[in-house]
């Protein structure tokens, strides 16, 4: 009978991948502080270190488990650095979209709601910027932890183009993201007899869904392909 070397059951997981992981779930919990200081203002105090012990523990535990999973399923190790990075460049396109909003409010008085540009009955307001600018970001902060981290592309050439490529892509999956949570949230009546400010949630939860699942497989297919 032949006994299987320890070292080949450990999974993909590296030194690299654990400090990478810590590294982003230290991110995740400081980008969520401003997040839980308006979601519950009351319990802020008490919960904010939580937030951040939580999230400086979990990402490596998920990835240790990712990675003995991928000796079964070898597709759950890029997938699981993908669902995580998504959720810090989610937090990360918030983050500095509140920045943004507070900066400009508090500094010169420009909310969000404020027009930029009035055409017939439709108004540009700041808030678009605000959004361009915090989306541009994010992408910029994507980017960095897909070719570097995610899918290993430790390659400089061709940097602009893939950035350009990446781009695009990260646009149509914006717009499938947008598209699948406006169809869901019309078409379908509200489940379980939920309000549509929770239905619109749940809705935005598949909307990130379908959006992430195209910008796993752009990146991958058409990105960062070997």
């Amino acid at each position: 009978m032949m006994i299987p070397n320890i070292e080949s059951l450990a999974g993909p997981a590296t030194k690299y991948d654990y400090e990478a992981s810590i590294a982003a779930g230290v991110l995740i919990g400081l980008f969520s502080l401003p997040i839980l200081s308006t979601a519950v203002p009351n319990l802020f105090g008490t919960v904010w270190p939580l937030s951040i012990i939580f999230f400086l523990v979990a990402p490596p535990i998920g990835i240790f488990i990712a990675s003995k999973l991928s000796r079964v399923f070898p597709f759950i190790w890029q997938i699981a650095k993908f669902v995580l990075i998504g959720g810090l460049n989610a937090l990360v396109d918030i983050g500095v979209l509140a920045a943004i909003q507070s900066l400009f409010q508090s500094s010169y008085g420009i909310g969000p709601d404020t027009a930029i540009i009035v055409v017939g009955s439709v108004a540009v307001s700041f808030y678009v910027v605000y959004k361009a600018i915090s989306f541009l970001v994010a992408n910029f902060n994507s980017f960095f932890w897909n070719k570097y981290w995610i899918f290993a592309d430790k390659t400089t050439k061709g940097s602009r183009e893939e950035f350009i490529q990446f781009l695009i892509v990260s646009i149509v999956g914006f717009l499938i993201n947008i598209f699948f949570t406006a169809f869901i949230f019309t078409a379908v009546t509200p489940l379980g007899g939920m309000n549509h400010q929770q239905w619109g949630l749940l809705c935005a939860a598949f909307g990130g869904i379908a959006g992430m699942t195209w910008n796993f497989v752009g990146y991958k297919l058409f990105v960062f392909k070997k």
